[in-house]
């Protein structure tokens, strides 16, 4: 779990949420699941949760992709603690973290990305960041 610069939010994978003592720890208040290939996760009562069962690569419905960086632009506007995650922290989890920073901050895309990617490993799908884009777009 890593702490994006400049912003309460965090994006990490699913060994992350498992380990509620670190996210208790971190004053997380909100997590939000991308992982369409994981369980749910078992969070305390304290932590509002939201689900946007995501597959890491094209063909994502785009409703579900735009409630997904919507969800986090408005947490991250009303600096919710937050906790973006997907199975390994290197693409979903970026790709919508970045989407919504950059929606937050009025500045392309490309630049979110950059500034998420660059607090860690990032492997970002191609189709997915293309799609996320599209749904943004056309939404």
């Amino acid at each position: 779990m890593r702490q994006i610069p400049g912003y309460s939010l965090w994006v990490g994978n699913i060994g992350d949420v498992r380990d509620l003592k670190a996210v208790l720890a971190a004053d997380i208040s909100a997590i939000v699941d991308l992982a369409l290939n994981e369980p749910p996760a078992k969070v305390t009562r304290e932590i509002a949760y939201l689900r946007f069962p995501l597959v890491d690569g094209a063909g994502n419905p785009p409703w579900l992709l735009r409630g997904a960086v919507q969800a986090v632009a408005h947490l991250v506007r009303s600096s919710v603690p937050s906790l973006v995650y997907c199975s390994t922290g290197h693409s979903r989890s970026l790709c919508v973290a970045a989407t919504a920073i950059a929606e937050v901050k009025g500045m392309p895309p490309a630049e979110g990305l950059t500034l998420v990617a660059g607090s860690g490993p990032a492997d970002v799908s191609p189709g997915l960041w293309q799609d996320v884009q599209a749904a943004l777009v056309n939404g």
